[in-house]
């Protein structure tokens, strides 16, 4: 396994770039955060060459996390909640109900939950889709509303608070959060 992995490794940094495209209103959704006071943070399954390969194409396009961590950091990646716990402790942001996790896969759902903060599901823009941007724009409006449920439905049974479409409907998402906490709701109560 870590022979075959030294060989793959070259392969996906060389192709990083290719697929490193910001997804349609994630700057402007971290911008309207940061003008909130809010500290954004970045969990990858890559290792950390590739998350540093990564992170100059993203504020390239300006976006820079507060904090990005690698799975190869911590003692093991999705879905243990170590990548999260680490991104707050790196914030400085506690408790974990006070954080929410977004992410377009079930195992993005689960670090968080495992975590014990908020998940948030990302259904268009993500892997439940299973498509480009541009191939999803390609669809008829049918086929989009289908895919988009199917991602929908996967995220809600693995556990998410909330999924939004995009990423762009973030903000929704986060005051209904604060909604939640000022009644005194907490993830996993």
């Amino acid at each position: 396994m870590d022979a075959l992995y030294a060989d793959l490794e070259p392969l996906a940094l060389a192709a990083l770039p290719r697929f490193a495209t910001l997804i349609p209103g994630a700057l402007e959704t971290v911008t309207a955060l940061r003008a909130q006071g809010l500290k954004i943070g970045s969990t990858t399954g890559y290792n950390r060459a590739m998350l540093d390969a990564l992170l100059p194409l993203a504020a390239a396009q300006g976006y820079t996390p507060d904090c990005a961590v690698a799975a190869s950091e911590v003692r093991a990646g999705r879905p243990s909640p170590y990548m999260a716990w680490e991104a707050a402790a790196r914030l400085g942001v506690h408790p974990a109900w006070a954080c929410v996790k977004v992410g377009d896969t079930p195992v993005d759902m689960a670090e968080g939950l495992n975590a014990g903060m908020w998940a948030v599901g990302v259904a268009e823009a993500g892997n439940e889709v299973g498509l480009s941007l541009e191939e999803l724009q390609a669809l008829s409006p049918e086929d989009r509303a289908a895919r988009r449920a199917h991602a929908h439905d996967v995220l809600t049974r693995a556990g998410a608070h909330l999924v939004v479409r995009s990423i762009a409907e973030l903000l929704p998402a986060l005051a209904q959060i604060n909604r939640w906490l000022a009644e005194g709701r907490r993830p996993g109560a």
